[in-house]
Formats: structure tokens, sequence, C-alpha cells
């Protein structure tokens, strides 16, 4: 309409927190405090920190938290982070969110591990304003906050989870990624330890495994360059050796698979085209039949016109020779007398 202004759609908050990117291990790193992408070992002893000064920061304030996605993978074969694993996931309920927004958001932790030599790291925790918002919006905000390592940027992320629907789904609680767990899924919280430190698991962390990732991720011994050593329990890196072998088996696999697919595309195709010749075969069959009928059919109706002609020409000669008896003068008849004399 004339003069009337378009209504801007509401984009919702903007992103908060960023990633430097570049490639996919860059997105693990947040922009303020990233320097570079660290080395296996260097990841790993990061991580393993981080995660350990979290736990223990939480437990020491009597904040509720749990391990979620990959992280409970890992705590589910042998109490530790998956070695190949970039991410480090936990989850706290949508009242513990709020109230680690209004107590201790932008707290900086100083942690000393008890490790010889001491590894000291601070950390900062970071509440996303988007937390607020329970839904997922426009999808800038899923993550509600980070535990965030100030030394290199690698963090911990930290997902809220809300009844956001209780009158129509009550129990059901859901992240702004849309996992959905119920509350008897959840509750009561199971203490056990994670890399050496006092954690929680879900209740139902075996349904919460096998429905996220399916059962092979729970027998699964070959992954992502590394193997379940069931003697030492423990994910090993392979070597180059392994690694090789293992590339060299890829391929041959690769090859069968490629090779068994061409001969199934190559037996579909033989089938199609005996399909085709079969159906040829019977469309000509079909025509030769159908000119066979046509044949017939008209012979038929060439009898049918000549036995009709043939009457035709039988009743219009009768009709001719009536009609020329009658066009024929009447001779008329005289009296005789009794001697059978003309009289005059």
């Amino acid at each position: 309409m004339p003069g009337h202004r378009r209504k801007k759609r509401d984009e919702g908050m903007p992103k908060y927190f960023h990633e430097p990117g570049g490639s996919q291990l860059g997105n693990h790193y947040d922009t303020r405090y990233y320097h570079g992408i660290q080395d296996y070992a260097d990841r790993k002893d990061t991580q393993l920190h981080m995660l350990r000064a979290y736990l223990t920061f939480f437990h020491e304030n009597r904040l509720e938290s749990w391990l979620a996605h990959g992280t409970l993978l890992g705590w589910w074969w042998n109490g530790k982070m998956l070695p190949w694993d970039w991410d480090i996931d936990t989850q706290v309920s949508g009242s513990t969110l709020k109230y680690l927004a209004e107590r201790y958001n932008h707290t900086h932790y100083d942690y000393v591990s008890q490790s010889d030599p001491p590894v000291k790291r601070t950390y900062l925790l970071d509440i996303n304003p988007a937390s607020v918002e329970r839904e997922r919006g426009n999808g800038n905000n899923i993550i509600d906050a980070r535990w965030i390592d100030t030394t290199n940027g690698l963090y911990i992320d930290i997902t809220g989870l809300s009844e956001t629907h209780p009158e129509d789904q009550p129990g059901v609680w859901v992240c702004k990624n849309y996992h959905r767990y119920h509350t008897t899924d959840l509750y009561p919280m199971r203490e056990t330890m994670y890399e050496g430190v006092i954690s929680k698991v879900p209740y139902a962390y075996d349904r919460i495994l096998t429905q996220e990732y399916g059962e092979r991720a729970l027998a699964l011994t070959d992954y992502q360059g590394h193997r379940w050593d069931p003697i030492v329990k423990e994910w090993l890196q392979k070597s180059e050796e392994e690694l090789e072998e293992d590339r060299k088996e890829k391929e041959a696999a690769d090859k069968m698979k490629e090779e068994q697919e061409k001969r199934r595309k190559d037996k579909e195709e033989a089938a199609k085209k005996k399909e085709e010749a079969e159906n040829e075969k019977k469309a000509q069959e079909q025509e030769r039949k159908d000119r066979e009928n046509a044949e017939k059919e008209k012979e038929k109706a060439d009898k049918k016109a000549e036995v009709q002609r043939l009457k035709d020409q039988q009743r219009l000669m009768r009709d001719n020779i009536k009609k020329k008896t009658e066009q024929q003068p009447k001779t008329p008849v005289s009296k005789s007398d009794t001697n059978g004399n003309p009289q005059r």
C-alpha cells in the first residue's frame, strides 16, 4: 500500500559468544582468548584441568550441574573424556542458570592443580544475556553459558534445561537445541567420579545415550584414530603404523564396496534391459495379434458387406421386374356366342 511501511521482522538478540572459525577446530575456541589451535597433547591437558576446575567450582558452591552428550559418553566408557572430542558439554536446570547469572556471572576462578609441577589457570564463567529466553529464538544463542580457559580460549559449553511448556507437556525438559528429556530421565541425579573429580550424571544415562547416539556407540571399540583397550580401560591413540593399516583396510573396503556397487548397478541395468526386451517382445506380439484381429474384423465386415450387396441387388432386380410387369398394357377380353364364335 502507498505510504505503508513494512514492519521489520524481529531478528532476536545478536550472537553473544563468538569463535574465530576458519576451520572446524577453530570453532572450539572463544575469540577473546584465542592464540592459535593447540596440538593433541596440549589440548587434552587443557581440557583435563578445565573440566576439573569446573566440577570443583560447582561442587564447592553446591551448584548442580551434570555431564551431557559426548562428555557423558566418555564417562560411560571409563569415567574420562573421549580423547578425540573437542567438545565438553554440561547441563544445568533453568533455575540454576538464573542463579548463576545473578550471583556468579563473570566470575574469574583461579585454579591450581594437585599435580607436580602444579598447573595454574584462570577460568571465566560467562553467562549469555540471552539465557533468560528459554526458547530457541533465532538460533544465535543456543549456548547459555561458558566456562572459558583465559589462557587459550578453549571452553566448556553450559546448556540450560527448562520445562518450557509445563501446562501442555509437564515433566518435559528441553534445551534450545531441541534435546528433550523427561524428569525421570534426569532425576534423581547420580553422584560419580569423572576425571578424578566428584561429578553428577543423569539417572537414566543409558537411555539418554542410546537415544542420542544409538546402541552402537556403547559397543564400538575403534573410532577416530583410537582403539579401546579393555585391559587398561583406556582409549589409546593409534600409532602411525596402525593408522596406515587402517587406511589400507579402508581403501580395500571402499574398493570392495565400489565393486559391489558396480555389480549391483550392472545387475540392475541387465535386469532393466531384459525387462525392456521382454516388454518390447510383448508389445510386438500384441501388435501382431491386434493386426490379425483387425484383418479378421475387416474380412468379416467385407463378407457382411458383400452379402448385403447381393441382397440389395436381388431386391432391386425383383423391384424392376415388378415395375415392368405393372407397366405392360392389358389385352381386352371379347364376348363369344354359344358356339364359340365372336359376336358382332
